[in-house]
């Protein structure tokens, strides 16, 4: 069931055409060094919209789509703004800065107001403002200012905007609570069952079998040329280099043998543990009846059974650690003892000691030619990792000082090697299958922030393993000549051309199925090779096998009314839809107890944004808002690459 709307939406013309817009960080919205206090007409060419009496202006337009566009890349990094506009990202970014224009404005107007102690409080919890000490750091705030474009008095500007917002809608959508009668019609829904007809119309049906004129095929590709564009790619020149690769002199010297034998004496010096088996009882009389019992010939662990205790067995310990664990008095007992021997009952933290020396453990010392050895490799581990470090940093300051990568290689004997040019996802640029030095995969989102010939030292592998790299050449995103992609071109000038006709097909079929003639009729007088679907589908069992994408001509059918039919466009020109939707079915919401609860629950969490849609716009309509078209348009145009 519904495999031909599988093999539609897997496919690369299929891929859905309205992506998920992520949230936007506050620093998303503000752009340069505008006070928002602009009053005047729509009409000027530097403001989107007037909310209000506020100037929305064009400049944080243009930095709220960059943001937009970069965390959209987190997903997808390599998609390009043209594409993100094409799917629907740019109309978004514009509501939702008018909404946060409209919100602040709305609160000022209403006497709300967010303080400049308020502010400061705010930005001391960014993360990003925080230095190498966990504090603020006025550096790192202005740095990450600049490389959002933004001023202070900007940045603040917005910040209290998103006070004010929360200050406003968090009442608006706080526990939400969605009405059981509410819930009833929403629950049926999932017992809802459809059954009906999908058609695709495809364009390929109705193609032109010849190719076009260069001037047909010129033409239409200026105005489409949107459609081509490739993403960014940029080539790489890197060099890698390990640890192991580097030549260090790391032998210790017989003085330095000597002098952490020195420092070490305790370590090499002989040294003795005795394991103890013991008990504790609460008074010293006690402690020494058990004791006189024990060297009369009985069991330790039988008197300690006798007399309600349990006696426990411990690891060998040196006299420090055994004193740490029970007392001084009781090691220096422990210690004068003989192997085998019942030791002298002294006090502990808890009670009386009564105990036996189990076993003794001698360690003899080691004189400077028997410890050696062990000191050699210690002492050439720490030397050899001192000494990387010295030459990694050594690299890093002839990189940071402007030395050529090839230069660097040369210097240390390090081999430079250039990419194929490079997608932000790690892929080779029309090669799909090829793959990368591993080296290069951590750094490769760096890459891509990078100006071309300005090379980095970058630590893959902590202490062992390095790349050097910089960006050889940059290719933005652009369409490229119609003569690179002539055929993929032609095909999409036949499939732009079969798709008028296929639109004129698929209305006569709509026209013929709402006169009474059956679906399979209308298709067959068009004498065309269609495919057709069966739908018999819950709305249950929809969401269960398209959970993360449902296929639009299905989205379509469970939004009309039993006994109609409809036409849907399918993106790319691929053809044309028909849906006729012959009946619905409802089981009662009550055969399925708990689904009314369920569905108050999980909709209840919908609300908080649908109130927050509804507070917002209701802010709207009582400031007022202008968009300024013309100023939308020529935005828009610039973004996509038309001027």
């Amino acid at each position: 069931m519904i495999s031909f709307f599988r093999r539609f939406f897997a496919s690369k013309i299929g891929l859905p055409i309205v992506l998920a817009f992520l949230g936007l960080m506050a620093l998303a919205f503000a752009a340069s060094d505008i006070t928002g206090a602009t009053f005047g007409g729509v009409a000027n060419g530097d403001r989107i919209a007037v909310v209000g009496g506020r100037a929305v202006p064009v400049a944080e337009l243009d930095i709220a789509m960059n943001n937009a566009l970069d965390q959209v890349r987190q997903q997808n990094p390599t998609l390009t703004m043209p594409e993100f506009v094409a799917q629907g990202g740019f109309d978004q970014v514009v509501d939702q800065l008018i909404d946060r224009f409209a919100v602040g404005e709305y609160a000022r107007r209403h006497g709300l107001r967010a303080g400049e102690n308020l502010v400061n409080s705010e930005i001391l919890k960014i993360p990003a403002f925080l230095g190498v000490t966990g504090k603020f750091d006025e550096q790192a705030y202005l740095g990450a200012l600049r490389s959002r474009g933004l001023t202070d008095q900007v940045f603040r500007r917005d910040l209290a905007d998103g006070l004010l917002d929360q200050q406003l809608l968090r009442p608006a959508i706080a526990a939400p609570r969605l009405p059981e009668k509410v819930a009833r019609q929403y629950a049926a829904l999932v017992l809802e069952k459809r059954r009906g007809d999908i058609a695709l119309i495809p364009s390929a049906a109705f193609a032109p079998a010849g190719n076009p004129t260069n001037g047909q095929l010129s033409a239409w590709y200026s105005e489409n040329r949107t459609a081509f564009i490739r993403p960014e790619r940029r080539t790489l020149r890197f060099a890698v280099f390990s640890a192991d690769s580097l030549k260090v002199d790391a032998a210790p010297t017989a003085a330095e043998i000597a002098a952490r034998y020195q420092k070490d004496a305790a370590k090499y010096a002989a040294s003795e543990k005795r394991a103890i088996t013991s008990f504790v009882v609460p008074t010293q009389d006690a402690a020494r009846a058990l004791t006189a019992r024990i060297r009369g010939g009985a069991s330790l662990e039988t008197v300690a059974r006798e007399a309600g205790f349990s006696a426990a067995k411990g690891e060998a310990r040196e006299r420090a650690a055994l004193g740490n664990t029970t007392s001084a008095a009781f090691a220096t007992n422990a210690f004068a003892a003989a192997e085998g021997a019942v030791i002298e009952p002294a006090q502990g933290a808890l009670g009386w000691y009564v105990a036996r020396v189990d076993r003794i453990e001698r360690t003899p010392a080691r004189t400077l030619a028997q410890a050696t050895p062990e000191i050699t490799q210690a002492l050439t581990a720490e030397k050899r990792a001192a000494a990387i470090a010295d030459r990694v940093s050594q690299i890093e300051g002839e990189v940071d000082g402007g030395t050529a990568l090839a230069d660097v290689a040369k210097d240390y004997g390090l081999t430079v090697e250039t990419t194929p040019p490079l997608l932000a996802n790690g892929t080779v640029f029309g090669q799909p299958g090829a793959q990368i030095v591993p080296q290069l995969a951590p750094v490769l989102q760096t890459a891509f922030q990078m100006e071309e010939s300005e090379p980095q030292l970058a630590e893959v592998v902590p202490g062992q393993d390095f790349v050097i790299f910089e960006v050889a050449r940059i290719e933005e995103a652009a369409a490229p000549p119609l003569g690179e992609v002539r055929e993929a071109a032609v095909a999409a000038w036949k499939r732009a051309q079969g798709a008028v006709l296929a639109k004129q097909a698929a209305d006569r079929i709509l026209a013929k199925v709402r006169g009474g003639t059956s679906l399979d009729a209308a298709l067959a007088a068009e004498q065309k090779p269609f495919e057709r679907e069966r739908i018999d589908l819950t709305r249950r069992q929809l969401l269960s096998q398209q959970r993360q994408r449902v296929p639009p001509p299905l989205v379509l059918m469970f939004s009309m009314a039993k006994g109609t039919a409809k036409v849907l466009e399918a993106p790319g020109n691929l053809g044309w839809f028909v849906v006729n939707l012959e009946d619905i079915t409802t089981l009662p919401v009550d055969s399925e107890p708990g689904l009314v609860g369920q569905t108050r629950q999980q909709l209840g969490q919908a609300l908080t944004g649908e109130y927050a849609r509804q507070a917002s716009a209701a802010m709207r309509k009582e400031l007022g808002v202008t968009r300024n078209d013309a100023s939308l348009a020529a935005v828009r145009k610039r973004l996509v690459g038309d001027q």
